[in-house]
């Protein structure tokens, strides 16, 4: 580990230094929304030490405060995380050769720690950047959801701090940067257009799952 710390270079170690800051506070959001709005303490804590994938978290949770089926909330953020699938052929090669470095390293594989190995040319760097960021990521999101789960015992109406933008927020800026293709245009909107039309019918959690239909409407409109 500590050949990691000395391969990042200062500008490369404060890019990851900001990410980890910004993680722990989004953490802190999550656990205060997640125990505020009813769950128990130790729900928040064990997702972020087990799933550790923040958009997944928050679908889940959200779909349980919100009154959903919990095979619904399961469904919604394996979903959400099929996409580590292809992450895994893109970084395999920072992971290492040992069984342990492999689970360790597939465990911390989240979309900034990707992004910071791709970012980088030399192996040597792309194995610094991906380790030294999923550490760092992995330790400051947990500490920042204990922190803010202790913090939901005490905070009775989340929306006067308005974390309870939270949830959208991630979830929009995570879509963001893909809205420049037309095809996944298409898609998010068709999804959106599905879900707000099902949402007055359906349970909680159903209308998310139904919104993956605009994947394939988008599919067909593209061909």
């Amino acid at each position: 580990m500590r050949s990691i710390w000395r391969t990042l270079d200062r500008d490369l170690a404060r890019d990851i230094g900001l990410v980890c800051a910004a993680d722990a506070l989004v953490g802190v959001s999550f656990g205060a929304i997640a125990v505020s709005a009813g769950l128990p303490l130790w729900l928040p804590m064990l997702l972020s030490v087990v799933v550790f994938a923040g958009a997944a978290q928050f679908i889940f949770v959200g779909i349980l405060a919100a009154g959903g089926n919990p095979v619904a909330a399961v469904v919604a953020g394996l979903l959400v995380n099929a996409r580590h699938l292809p992450f895994g052929f893109t970084v395999g090669d920072v992971l290492g050769t040992g069984w342990a470095r492999r689970i360790v390293g597939s465990h911390i594989m989240i979309d900034e720690t990707v992004a910071f190995a791709l970012a980088q040319r030399e192996p040597r760097r792309r194995r610094a950047a991906y380790w030294g960021c999923g550490v760092g990521l992995f330790i400051c999101w947990n500490v920042g959801v204990v922190l803010g789960a202790y913090g939901g015992t005490v905070i009775s109406d989340t929306d006067a701090f308005g974390l309870d933008a939270a949830f959208p927020a991630v979830l929009l800026a995570l879509v963001l940067p893909a809205l420049r293709e037309a095809a996944t245009r298409r898609a998010a909107l068709t999804g959106a257009a599905i879900a707000l039309a099902a949402a007055p019918f359906l349970p909680a959690g159903l209308p998310v799952l139904l919104a993956l239909a605009g994947v394939a409407v988008a599919a067909v409109g593209g061909g």
